[in-house]
């Protein structure tokens, strides 16, 4: 008999956690498993959970976005459990690029039939994420967008129609593979899934499990050019641009010439103890239910 937990994140989503406990009553009791439910409390309680209840249950299923999911992962990697996402966020970008239903009634049946599947996860300065991360145009927006009143998709892109219009690229020193490399960028993502979320992909080429970072650069374009952009991001053909350039590597160095460095982790604002980021891979080490 499967044991499952389900963490849930009582903010993401508003009023559609009311439907988890009824629709997992109506789908999974029929089967041969057993579950339970809990709500997270306060930030980084996902992550407390996961790891303390790792032992105890086969699968834990993270209900919310991707900061709810980042919790999870970085309690679970490592461990015999397995991650599964019922995705309620503003983006759900790791969801979207696994292929799990964003209807909550499909992405219990997942839970139910689907099939496990390896995947990377990844360390910045030693703290988890499996998604993407990024510093600069994009980090600064998810500072904004966690300290504004409203959530949702059209304020993250009334947000961004804003800072767009006065942000200026930034110079920063990348070391990899035993050389270095400035580069003047709008910002740049290390990511390991394909997309920040919504379908919006800035890594179009991105595979979870190819023990591989890839870091995407997007300079400075021609604010004439936005629209132009945007579409590239939605259809993934962002790497058509002249803007944009992307490379693979194992291990990442990024300094910025800055008392302080804002960067987001799977859209979660942070700020660097000093102006340097470490990234590298973590191979296979997150065992995800995905759907066959």
């Amino acid at each position: 008999m499967k044991r499952i937990l389900f963490i849930i994140n009582p903010i993401s989503g508003v009023g559609r956690q009311k439907l988890i406990e009824k629709q997992t009553v109506k789908i999974l009791d029929a089967t041969k498993c057993s579950y339970d439910f809990v709500y997270t409390q306060r930030p980084r309680h996902a992550e407390e959970l996961a790891r303390n209840n790792a032992p105890d249950y086969d699968i834990i299923v993270g209900v919310g976005g991707d900061g709810t999911i980042n919790e999870i992962a970085s309690g679970l990697k490592g461990s015999h459990c397995q991650l599964a996402i019922i995705p309620t966020g503003s983006g759900n970008g790791l969801a979207r690029c696994l292929g799990i239903p964003l209807k909550i009634s499909k992405a219990i049946k997942v839970i139910e039939k689907g099939i496990p599947k390896k995947i990377d996860t990844l360390l910045c300065n030693t703290i988890c994420f499996v998604n993407v991360g990024g510093i600069g145009f994009d980090a600064e927006i998810g500072h904004l967008f966690a300290d504004s009143e409203k959530r949702g998709f059209f304020t993250y892109i009334k947000i961004t129609l804003s800072e767009v219009l006065t942000f200026s690229p930034r110079v920063y020193k990348l070391a990899f593979d035993g050389q270095t490399k400035n580069v003047e960028a709008l910002l740049i993502s290390f990511a390991n899934s394909n997309q920040w979320g919504n379908d919006v992909k800035i890594a179009p080429q991105a595979k979870l499990d190819d023990g591989l970072i890839d870091v995407c650069i997007l300079k400075k374009f021609p604010l004439i050019l936005s629209p132009l952009i945007g579409l590239r991001l939605l259809f993934g053909t962002i790497t058509k641009s002249h803007y944009y350039e992307t490379f693979s590597v194992s291990k990442l160095t990024i300094s910025e010439d800055s008392p302080c460095v804002k960067f987001h982790l799977d859209g979660e604002p942070m700020i660097a103890e000093g102006n340097v980021l470490q990234i590298e891979v973590i191979s296979k080490s997150l065992s995800v239910i995905v759907p066959k």
